[in-house]
């Protein structure tokens, strides 16, 4: 544990000293997020935050890991994510676009070496090989991933502090495991967004970005495969989606809400758990930390499993758990919403 110190200070001091740099320099080529209607925030704000998690992730990783063919993979993926992401906050893409910029760079991953090869039997023993098949698969768990993280993105210090939380528990279940290689890049990445995070948490001076968010969630997605732990990979994709729980249920909630609502499933809202949080009398930190809390006991949970091994039982328990909560936080927020209609009403008879 101890020889993954310098790796976490190294991510968090470069983090620490680039991002008001890039601060500044978002101010004053303009490059700042407007408020609107689906934001929270009630003032211009500086952009681009992603790019100094993503330098040093990347200056961590090569000084501390090296180039190798693995790290290349990663690297080069990452280094797509970001740009499409830089220039969706700075043009605003149309989704399609976008989503061809995740898949390419989840698809130089997968070409560079990053695929999931075999997947424990949940319904028994052994491992089953997915030949083909482990490519499609990889591409969509990365792709999957990215817009969690990003649709995640929409409180101050909620996607950095989740993954954060995400990245150690990633890092806990391979330490114990003897997998430096992945022990060392989700270090690295807990420290990239470790430095940022005092600028990113309520109030916030800085915006990580779709750069950043995408960043995040393109990373754990591939450390998650790329370590050593890609053998076991149900194991692997464990650990994050376990962990990660909440923003991936509430994902797919937003896409069936959406889809019932006959609107595009991409088209953003202000109903995701942290909006109903917030509707619900939850202060912008309360809301944070409500959902940091929840994570970390996720990810405990996650560890634990990967620990004493994973079974079927395990699956449904924490799939009833988080499907709980989230129709709880529905609930909470239709009772809110019903309040808050009366209360309009009983104003307009004043």
């Amino acid at each position: 544990m101890i020889a993954y110190v310098p790796i976490l200070i190294e991510a968090s001091v470069i983090s620490l000293l680039l991002t008001p740099i890039i601060r500044e320099g978002a101010i004053r080529t303009g490059l700042v997020y407007m408020p609107n209607s689906r934001t929270v925030h009630d003032r211009p704000m500086p952009i681009m935050g992603g790019v100094a998690i993503f330098i040093a992730f990347s200056v961590t990783v090569l000084h501390r890991v090296g180039l190798g063919y693995d790290t290349l993979g990663l690297l080069l993926g990452a280094l797509i994510i970001v740009a499409v992401g830089m220039w969706d906050d700075i043009r605003e893409l149309r989704p399609l676009p976008k989503l061809i910029g995740q898949i390419l760079a989840a698809v130089v991953a997968v070409r560079l070496g990053v695929k999931i090869e075999f997947i424990t039997n949940p319904f028994g023993s052994g491992m089953i090989y997915l030949g083909f098949w482990g490519i499609p698969l990889t591409v969509l768990w990365i792709v999957g991933m990215v817009n969690v993280v990003n649709f995640l993105d929409g409180l101050d210090g909620l996607a950095a502090g989740v993954s954060i939380i995400g990245a150690f528990s990633l890092f806990a279940v391979a330490s114990s495991r003897g997998q430096v290689f992945a022990s060392a890049l989700a270090v690295a990445l807990a420290g990239s967004a470790l430095g940022f995070l005092p600028y990113n948490f309520n109030p916030a001076s800085i915006f990580m970005g779709d750069a950043g968010a995408m960043l995040l969630g393109f990373t754990l997605a591939v450390i998650s495969v790329e370590g050593a732990l890609k053998g076991a990979a149900t194991l692997a994709l464990a650990v994050p989606m376990f962990t990660l729980g909440v923003p991936i249920l509430d994902t797919v909630f937003s896409i069936v809400r959406r889809v019932h609502r006959g609107t595009p499933f991409y088209q953003a809202d202000k109903e995701h758990i942290h909006h109903r949080l917030l509707n619900n009398g939850f202060s912008h930190r309360g809301a944070v930390i409500l959902i940091y809390a929840i994570t970390g006991c996720l990810g405990i949970m996650a560890i634990l499993m990967a620990k004493f091994g994973v079974t079927l039982t395990g699956y449904v328990l924490v799939a009833l758990l988080l499907s709980g909560i989230l129709i709880s936080s529905r609930r909470l927020w239709g009772t809110r919403t019903r309040n808050a209609q009366r209360g309009d009403i009983e104003t307009q008879h004043r």
